[in-house]
């Protein structure tokens, strides 16, 4: 199937997989793939996944037997996802609307994609109708903002220097940290055996400004919110001493990037 995508929405892509699967994301994918128990010759569908770092460590687990499946909303983390790693079924579509029939795959992964999903319900009993009886899902969300590092500390420089709605974008990632609110979400939803497990990843970026500057120039566009350059520059700059204390030795940043592993099982 051929995904069509702007030069932009590709860039886009391609810099989020050059910086934030890095800094971020590839961590999670061997604690995803054990947490969802993946075995070789699995059928396995990541659901919102990017640029492709969990699902490629799926296809590495689940094995040449295995079958793979990649869903996106966003057609240039598709178009990228393909160009590393043709082998797997990449599809464009929503986790409300799953495009396979039911009990498809022995199990569903989705990492730091729930947080977004329109209708966090419907898509969860989505991939519950594409699993098989039986059939595993594991699903991360981050924890909660105030048990998180260095981005309370972003998102308060955002509300004093850009207002409110900027803030905001920055705070959406973490808005399923409760973890009594997401056991209810999975088993109403109908999810059996629910399991909340938090673990501790580590966030690393080359520097403060290019931490800032990716979230201000990438993230917060996709979220609806534009800042002029002039803002831009002034925020970049306070942030430097805000976040001054987790600058290493070595120039880079790191800091403590908690987040949930759910698990649970179609009955």
């Amino acid at each position: 199937m051929k995904i069509a995508a702007s030069k932009e929405e590709i860039f886009a892509a391609q810099a989020y997989e050059d910086l934030h699967v890095p800094a971020l994301f590839r961590q999670w994918a061997p604690r995803l793939v054990k947490a969802a128990e993946i075995r070789p010759g699995q059928r396995v569908l990541d659901i919102a996944c990017g640029t492709g770092v969990l699902a490629r460590e799926v296809a590495r687990q689940s094995g040449e037997n295995g079958f793979v499946a990649g869903l996106d909303a966003t057609p240039g983390m598709l178009v990228v996802a393909k160009q590393l790693e043709p082998s797997i079924e990449w599809r464009h579509g929503t986790a409300e609307s799953l495009p396979y029939e039911n009990d498809s795959f022995d199990a569903v992964v989705c990492q730091f994609g729930l947080m977004f999903f329109q209708d966090r319900t419907a898509a969860l009993r989505e991939m519950l109708r594409v699993l098989i009886p039986g059939g595993r899902m594991a699903v991360a969300v981050w924890e909660s903002l105030e048990n998180s590092e260095a981005y309370p500390i972003e998102v308060a420089l955002l509300e004093r220097l850009a207002g409110q709605q900027a803030a905001d974008a920055l705070r959406a990632p973490f808005v399923l940290g409760d973890r009594a609110q997401l056991t209810a979400l999975f088993r109403e939803a109908g999810v059996a055996a629910v399991e909340v497990a938090t673990h501790h990843g580590t966030a690393r970026f080359p520097s403060i400004r290019t931490m800032v500057e990716a979230d201000l120039r990438g993230w917060l566009p996709v979220m609806g919110v534009a800042l002029t350059e002039e803002k831009i520059q002034s925020i970049l700059e306070e942030a430097e001493q805000a976040l001054g204390q987790y600058v290493t030795a070595e120039q880079t940043v790191e800091f403590d990037a908690p987040a949930h592993i759910v698990t649970g099982r179609k009955s």
